[in-house]
């Protein structure tokens, strides 16, 4: 580890050690493969009580409540929450918008920074991370994994990412929720360049697939503020053409744009429940990664 952090740009060993602290936790109950320090929709024999149930033969008397029995004349068995792992899946987009940076970063060297984070984060923990780059398909694929020498090979990958050609992001997050099993966190890291409308299906796709989606909705400075001050030749990074435009000329109705993209897309996250994150790619990323751990672990887990 000591190795990646001297020759990785992506990760800053302080940081990692600042947000050492801070657990990932899921939000929802996770489908994991062996013990974990998450809650299971099943139930098990951790410390955590979870319900009691009718005694039904064949259920082990060990595990009969004799005080229930005591007080009401019927039997009953204690069960308790069930602990297991989280499989990570993240999803970082790679389509050609990504390579955009008015400033010192681009979204791409951003994102690359969030995922190394996480996924050294979920695995310090014991629990098991992957990653899909996209773009206008599944590019590049690591399965979950759980051991430390996997993580270099997701450092691999993601070192070599880069920007480009145009996005289906519609098509390429039905096709996570399809492909993942069920019950894992997704964390989707984009620009989100697509119609709201259809951003809205795909959310309820993976919550039907009993996904816990986070995202990551990153921003540009000037795509936020549009402070643009000379003509400006404006070139679509998918492939498009390009505008030559005075920015005077267009920026009311640029800002009304955008409003009410972000004002729409607000709206959904909400009525999906998507643990959402806008970021302006000036802010400093562990401020941000602090912020979705902190509001992560001090949530209320929802079944």
């Amino acid at each position: 580890m000591a190795k990646d952090q001297q020759q990785r740009d992506f990760l800053d060993p302080t940081v990692l050690a600042g947000l050492a602290g801070l657990p990932l936790m899921a939000r929802r109950p996770m489908r994991g493969t062996v013990s974990g320090m998450h809650i299971s929709p099943n139930r098990g024999a951790s410390v955590e009580f979870a319900e009691y149930r009718k005694y039904v033969p064949g259920d082990d008397l060990r595990r009969l409540d004799w005080r229930a029995h005591g007080r009401s004349d019927r039997y009953y068995v204690k069960e308790f929450e069930a602990d297991t792992n989280l499989r990570c899946s993240l999803v970082l987009d790679t389509s050609g918008s990504m390579e955009f940076g008015s400033g010192e970063t681009t979204k791409i060297q951003y994102a690359r920074k969030i995922v190394a984070a996480i996924a050294y984060l979920a695995v310090q923990q014991g629990d098991a991370v992957g990653l899909s780059c996209v773009a206008d398909s599944i590019r590049e694929h690591l399965p979950t994994r759980r051991n430390p020498s996997h993580l270099r090979t997701l450092f691999d990958l993601l070192e070599k990412t880069q920007g480009r050609g145009e996005t289906e992001l519609v098509d390429v997050l039905h096709e996570v929720a399809e492909t993942t099993s069920q019950g894992a966190m997704v964390i989707v890291i984009s620009d989100f360049f697509v119609d709201p409308d259809q951003l809205r299906n795909c959310f309820e796709h993976l919550r039907f697939r009993k996904h816990d989606l986070s995202i990551f909705h990153l921003l540009d400075p000037m795509e936020l503020n549009f402070t643009f001050q000379r003509p400006t030749r404006f070139l679509d990074m998918e492939g498009g053409a390009s505008v030559f435009a005075e920015p005077s000329e267009i920026a009311d109705r640029y800002q009304s744009a955008i409003a009410e993209y972000l004002d729409k897309l607000q709206k959904i996250v909400v009525e999906t429940g998507v643990d959402y994150h806008r970021v302006s790619i000036d802010e400093r990323y562990q401020d941000v990664l602090t912020s979705f751990l902190t509001r992560r672990a001090t949530a209320r887990r929802v079944r």
